[in-house]
């Protein structure tokens, strides 16, 4: 009896202390969970190259911005530029190793802060969700390299011809030359 009370009690403080201080209720706790499994099958589903399973996990409306300046993809294009990779029996291997998750109000709509462990490096992964009926669905993602801050001098001076370039189309000028 007393081995049992202890257990429950231990428990007890395990499931509230698991609870995050942000936490509203035992639901928001779930949630987190839900859309944490939903991102992880989203990476698996791009490891194994499971072209439907890794789209589902899309809302039809949603958007993907990669990690070039010119890469905002709806879901269609996106799905029309990835297509090569999902047949070639591997797209791409992202492993979350830290992540934020944080609700609005309703606790209909979520946004997320990731960093991921690449083919790349280090990436950002952040974006929003959306709860339709039970499931998650991505709504907007944004992929980044992450650059050290002791090397970013000689990355923009990499980068900064090919860029410079694409201001100059779209109409604008660097003012930080």
């Amino acid at each position: 009896m007393i081995n049992s009370k202890l257990t429950l009690s231990f428990l007890f403080v395990l499931t509230w202390a698991s609870c995050n201080c942000n936490c509203k209720n035992q639901s928001t706790t779930a949630d987190e969970l839900k859309i944490a499994a939903m991102l992880d099958s989203l990476n698996t589903a791009a490891a194994q190259a499971d072209f439907s399973r890794y789209f589902s996990f899309y809302a039809d409306d949603a958007v993907f911005m990669g990690t070039d300046a010119t890469e905002r993809w709806n879901k269609k294009s996106f799905m029309e530029w990835s297509k090569p990779y999902f047949d070639r029996g591997k797209a791409w291997s992202f492993t979350a190793v830290k992540r934020n998750i944080l609700f609005d109000e309703s606790g209909k709509m979520a946004w997320f802060d990731e960093l991921l462990d690449t083919q790349m490096k280090i990436c950002g992964g952040s974006g929003v969700v959306v709860k339709k009926g039970n499931d998650w669905k991505i709504k907007q993602y944004v992929l980044s390299i992450t650059i050290p801050n002791s090397v970013a001098d000689s990355i923009i001076s990499v980068k900064s011809a090919e860029e410079d370039s694409l201001l100059k189309a779209w109409g604008q000028h660097s003012s930080n030359q």
